[in-house]
């Protein structure tokens, strides 16, 4: 029998929804105070010790932009993330919450007279309001087992929420006299899913009426089917938009199941009219990922972005534009050899900007859509994350190598910005950061490849230093000017190294040709790439030749694999994370088929397959008779992308080998380490390994 959570005594969450409950105490508005430095120079704890931006909201009259700021309680092992609002003109911003329960996901309501937000104050994650100065914190929502997103209409007649409905049987419904069993029985792939195994239910859109801030009945627009929207297990609230006269929800989906959706990347953007309560494939014939529909402002067109080719996870994400009425559709970047990404329309809906990534970094670009023109509008040693228009320009969330994320006002005809908030001045103003120099290195085939090099904070000419090759992952993630909390190029600098980070074959960011050209050539061309920048920075007399290191994780987890039985003795230490070690394990434990079958060439028992068997020759398992250098092998228990079997099978076989090396075993992590006294033991253990064997 059919079983759905938000239905299960929908009435009671109805007769609840009605009568809200209000609870003062929710904003006591108080602020972390900045720690005060025993040094100068990047520590663990210091990185863990950042306020973390992000949820940047501008008020519909484009004054005012909100946000969260996520701290991290080291001794707690746990986080608080809290709301703030800031004038776009900059200012002394406003906290407005201070509570254990982790605030997310606020918006403005559209009148702008409430902030809507999600709060697990009650129990399960509900739907909440606030006025905008934080005071009277309202609960909307007693929906059961909670909502994990939600969303006002434009004219704030309905509500749009978003809640897992169970629908399949687990072992419980199949065998109801065995209530102590702990098992499960499969029939199908995607039975788990990145770091969480299928729990039976599936993420549906909720519409309920919307009066006088209170919540009607809710229909699930997606009712009796067996898909998600958001798509799990990355998906949010901007896969899910409403059409500016609340007529309309296009939301994104991938309405596959098992075998089938593990092989196919073919999400679609899909229109669910609220009168005629039918729904439509708005991009039907579209081969990969649709996604993230956002309406134009007078509702007549709807901008999205595309892959043309099922399968393909990197494929360029292109600027796609739709006809309501007609259903005509058009890619408006078919001359731009570059991804476009969180499309936001202008107010007059004659341009969309976007984020894209150029050269390892990620800028600010504008389509107008009249003439079909994309124009760049920022330049500079840096990453956007997300623009929005606002008074007086853009607001943008913008970090580097060299400073966590802050909020920026954006001129868009100069493209200068100038700082919004100062969430981490008060920690960046105490370090000194290492110089980050960017410089073209000439490949093996005679190509430009740009490599980030990052020094040492209070660097020396006159010295020698150690250094890293860092090999990044995805293997489509380009090495721009990110800041990471784990793999931060200023805290490696900070432990004394030279690190050496290159865009080798298979990044986004110069061009498509640049990109593909690593898939089904994991041991090949970019693998040379990486050498080509470790001997080009090592030739410097600031290099200690004899103290060189590769580290990564995922794809780099996997170079750093492969090159410990293809270096030449360069290398004197390797550090893998969430490395692949065998290919042939890899491909029938992982969850995603389509990104082995697109990226390997296919499964290794089809021996016809020329392109996959040439992939199958590389896998690093092959040469371990070959490997001699320590090796510090790092994984998470809840890694289903790479199962942590992976990186037993290559810390067992360095230990038979007598090979000199350690395994950090994390049994509560997934692909990343996001627990905070874990990260910090991370990074210790990261540079206890590097300091033994290079320094």
């Amino acid at each position: 029998m059919t079983k759905s959570i938000c239905w299960l005594a929908l009435a009671a969450a109805v007769f609840s929804c009605s009568n809200p409950k209000t609870t003062p105490e929710m904003t006591k508005k108080t602020t972390p105070e900045v720690p005060k430095l025993t040094s100068d120079i990047m520590t663990p704890e210091v990185l863990w010790s950042f306020g973390r931006i992000g949820e940047p909201v501008v008020s519909p009259d484009g004054s005012t932009v909100l946000y969260s700021v996520t701290n991290y309680n080291v001794e707690e092992n746990k986080s608080y993330r809290d709301l703030y609002t800031v004038p776009v003109s900059g200012g002394e911003p406003v906290k407005l919450t201070d509570t254990p329960e982790k605030e997310s996901s606020a918006v403005w309501r559209p009148d702008g007279k409430k902030i809507g937000f999600l709060s697990s104050k009650s129990g399960d994650t509900q739907l909440w309001e606030m006025d905008t100065d934080g005071e009277n914190p309202t609960q909307l929502t007693n929906v059961p087992g909670g909502i994990t997103g939600f969303k006002y209409s434009p004219e704030l007649t309905h509500i749009l929420y978003t809640c897992n409905v169970k629908l399949d049987q687990d072992i419980h419904d199949l065998f109801p006299d065995l209530p102590k069993a702990n098992a499960r029985l499969e029939n199908d792939l995607m039975y788990r899913h990145w770091d969480s195994w299928h729990d039976y239910t599936y993420s549906h859109i909720f519409v309920a009426p919307f009066t006088n801030g209170k919540v009607g009945e809710a229909t699930d627009i997606l009712k009796d089917e067996r898909y998600d929207s958001p798509m799990k297990p990355m998906g949010g609230m901007e896969e899910i938009n409403w059409s500016p006269d609340g007529k309309l929800i296009a939301y994104t989906c991938k309405k596959k199941v098992g075998k089938e959706y593990s092989l196919s990347t073919n999400s679609e953007i899909y229109i669910y009219s609220l009168q005629e309560r039918t729904t439509i494939n708005f991009s039907e014939g579209q081969m990969g990922y649709d996604k993230n529909p956002v309406f134009s402002p007078d509702g007549k067109q709807l901008a999205w972005e595309s892959m043309e080719r099922d399968g393909y996870e990197a494929d360029k994400s292109r600027l796609f534009i739709g006809e309501i009425e007609t259903g005509a559709k058009k890619d408006y970047s078919t001359l731009f050899d570059q991804n476009c990404n969180n499309l936001t329309w202008s107010a007059d809906g004659k341009s969309i900007y976007f984020i894209s990534d150029i050269h390892a970094t990620d800028e600010i670009y504008k389509l107008d859509i009249a003439d079909e023109k994309i124009t760049r509008l920022t330049d500079g040693i840096h990453n956007y994350l997300t623009v929005a228009e606002a008074k007086g320009g853009l607001i943008a969330e913008k970090v580097s190598m060299s400073q966590p994320a802050e909020l920026y006002l954006v001129d868009p005809v100069t493209g200068k910005d100038k700082p919004v908030t100062s969430v981490t001045k008060g920690i960046v103003d105490q370090l000194t950061m290492g110089k980050v120099e960017k410089r073209w290195v000439k490949t093996t085939d005679n190509k430009d490849m740009l490599v980030w090099v990052i020094y040492p904070p209070h660097f020396d000419a006159s010295k020698k230093y150690p250094a890293i090759l860092y090999c990044q992952g995805g293997p489509q993630g380009t090495v721009s000017q990110n800041w990471s909390y784990r793999w931060n190029f200023q805290q490696m600098a900070a432990n004394g190294y030279i690190v050496v980070a290159p865009n080798r074959r298979g990044l986004p960011g110069f061009g498509m040709e640049w990109l593909e050209q690593i898939s089904k050539d994991y041991g090949g061309q970019n693998i040379k790439d990486y050498l080509s920048a470790i001997d080009n920075v090592s030739a410097e007399p600031f290099v200690d030749k004899e103290r060189l290191g590769a580290v990564g994780a995922s794809y780099g987890g996997f170079s750093v694999n492969y090159l410990a039985g293809h270096h030449n003795g360069r290398f004197k230490a390797f550090i893998s994370h969430a490395g692949i070690f065998n290919f042939e394990q890899q491909y029938v434990t992982t969850e995603e088929m389509f990104f082995e079958d697109w990226d390997i060439g296919g499964p290794y028992w089809d021996k016809s397959n020329k392109a996959a068997q040439r992939s199958y020759g590389f896998s690093p398992h092959l040469f371990v008779d070959k490997w001699d250098t320590p090796i510090l092998i790092i994984h998470g228990e809840k890694d289903f992308r790479i199962p942590f079997t992976q990186g037993m099978g290559a810390y067992n076989a360095a230990v038979l080998k007598g090979i000199p090396a350690q395994f950090l075993f994390f049994p509560e992590e997934n692909h990343w380490v996001m627990q905070p006294q874990n990260g910090i033991l991370w990074q210790r253990v990261f540079k206890q390994w590097l300091d033994k064997w290079l320094k």
